[in-house]
């Protein structure tokens, strides 16, 4: 099936246009328009959530076997896809080749795959018997009890665009395992990929209105979808003060939220850290989708003994990065998503020199002519008060800063508005296990940047509410529901 070239939403099992128009989605190393995508009016999302409100019954009581048989059945034809939505994904992302290959569609099939298996899971609760004496209440008995896990309802699934299929599947999959019905609405600057998603999971038969799609460039289309009356629940990737917002604007209907929100991940270097793992680790904040992650270990913070030496490898690493062409396979670290968000990243840098960091590696003139570029930069010296230290940058920017003792280490890392993800490099592993507990952080990894797809993801403190990924991700779209019986 060719790709739509058309872009419409979906809403109750039809494929609308936006009702507010259209707006450019632009190629963020060409800046080119690569397609025009459907601006959502509020009547879109009103009857969007309305359609999912209405979906609901009847495929949350739908059984295991046949929520898992679609998720699998759109897991297998997104495969099918894949060679053809990949250059979607990476000209309205801005993808370098090696990261859309791996990480854009592939991963969003194992997230399908995962929760097809998911669906199947029982999570039902049978309690043991409880004698219950008379009360004025009722009278005594031997009481039994059924503690039951339920679909939450209708889910808002708002996604980012550093992985906007990707992030997507790790919303629904799981949501609609469990028997919720979703509204999804992409991040505005790339659409495109999760239009054809949903495009996708209407081909493979879900009923009308259990998936559903808005778009739109405006914020209004993002606020009006958060405060409808028809939603339940909201999961939101994005900023932490997009995050503040929503949970705001949640809280008059009490809606469950989940959020994976910002993150400046402190990276503890300790003094017998092997040094080729932890420059290899670091690395990737400027080699894996120019810093867009975040999960990224962006704030250094090293042991005074190893300082030079690993300031002076990290900008080795950095300039032997070449920044370019995403369709360049020698490429490796593309554009950023858009112009705004190259100028924020050059002013955070700005900020830093301003503050006294010095610049090892300037990233702020690429030589590029078009496109929105940022190279490798490495900001050192820095300590915890200066901006590009505390705020999340979300760009192809590492700041380092030293330190005397553990204790200092930890205290260093802890003093921060964030939590997602953070690291420990040593090659004591069980000193490093001792430090790694001590760092308020949703998670923390040892001598690697690598992940657990099981464990629960989630953030501390600005970070984020709740917890997804393996079972938990599960969880988080369900809510307890108690039976009780007398005996």
């Amino acid at each position: 099936m060719a790709t739509m070239t058309e872009y419409r939403q979906l809403i109750g099992g039809e494929w609308v246009p936006g009702g507010a128009g259209t707006y450019d989605i632009i190629n963020p190393a060409t800046e080119q328009v690569v397609a025009a995508a459907p601006e959502a009016s509020s009547e879109d999302v009103t009857a969007a959530a309305a359609a999912a409100a209405e979906a609901f019954p009847a495929w949350s009581r739908t059984s295991p076997e046949e929520r898992a048989a679609l998720l699998a059945a759109a897991g297998a034809e997104l495969a099918k896809r894949t060679p053809e939505l990949i250059p979607l994904v990476i000209a309205e992302a801005g993808a370098t080749s090696s990261v859309g290959s791996l990480m854009q569609i592939p991963v969003a099939i194992s997230r399908f795959d995962r929760y097809a298996k998911g669906a199947l899971h029982n999570l039902d609760v049978a309690l043991p018997p409880q004698p219950i004496g008379t009360t004025p209440l009722a009278a005594g008995a031997l009481m039994s009890g059924y503690a039951r896990k339920v679909p939450v309802g209708v889910v808002a699934c708002i996604s980012p665009y550093n992985f906007p299929t990707t992030n997507m599947v790790g919303k629904i999959a799981p949501a609609l395992a469990v028997g919720c019905t979703v509204v999804m609405k992409p991040a505005p600057q790339d659409p495109l990929c999760v239009i054809e998603l949903a495009k996708i999971l209407d081909d493979v038969g879900f009923p009308k209105g259990v998936v559903n799609i808005v778009t739109g460039g405006a914020a209004q289309v993002g606020a009006d979808l958060v405060a409808d009356p028809n939603v339940d629940m909201v999961s939101f990737t994005g900023s932490t003060a997009v995050g503040c917002a929503i949970v705001a604007a949640g809280a008059p209907t009490m809606k469950r939220q989940l959020h994976e929100l910002g993150g400046k991940g402190a990276c503890v270097v300790l003094a017998d850290a092997d040094m080729d793992k932890t420059v290899a680790g670091i690395s990737s904040v400027w080699a894996f989708h120019s810093g867009q992650i975040c999960t990224a270990p962006t704030r250094v913070i090293v042991h005074r003994s190893r300082y030079d030496e690993l300031v002076s490898r990290l900008a080795d690493s950095a300039r032997a990065l070449k920044v370019g062409d995403p369709l360049d396979p020698a490429t490796t670290v593309g554009p950023v998503i858009s112009a705004v968000q190259r100028d924020r990243i050059l002013a955070h840098i700005d900020n830093g020199v301003a503050e006294g960091a010095e610049l090892v590696v300037d990233g702020r003139d690429t030589g590029m002519s078009k496109g929105f570029y940022v190279g490798p930069t490495l900001l050192a010296g820095c300590h915890n008060g200066m901006s590009p230290v505390r705020e999340e940058i979300f760009g192809p920017v590492v700041v380092v800063v030293p330190y005397d003792t553990v204790d200092e280490a930890i205290a260093i890392a802890n003093d921060s508005d964030y939590g997602l993800f953070s690291y420990v490099f040593g090659s004591d592993t069980p000193a490093a296990f001792e430090v790694a507990k001590q760092i308020r952080s949703g998670r923390v990894g040892i001598n690697s940047v690598q992940t657990h797809h099981e464990t629960p993801f989630g953030g501390f403190k600005l970070s984020g509410i709740g917890r997804d990924g393996g079972n938990w991700g599960l969880d988080a779209y369900t809510e307890w529901q108690s039976i009780i019986w007398g005996s």
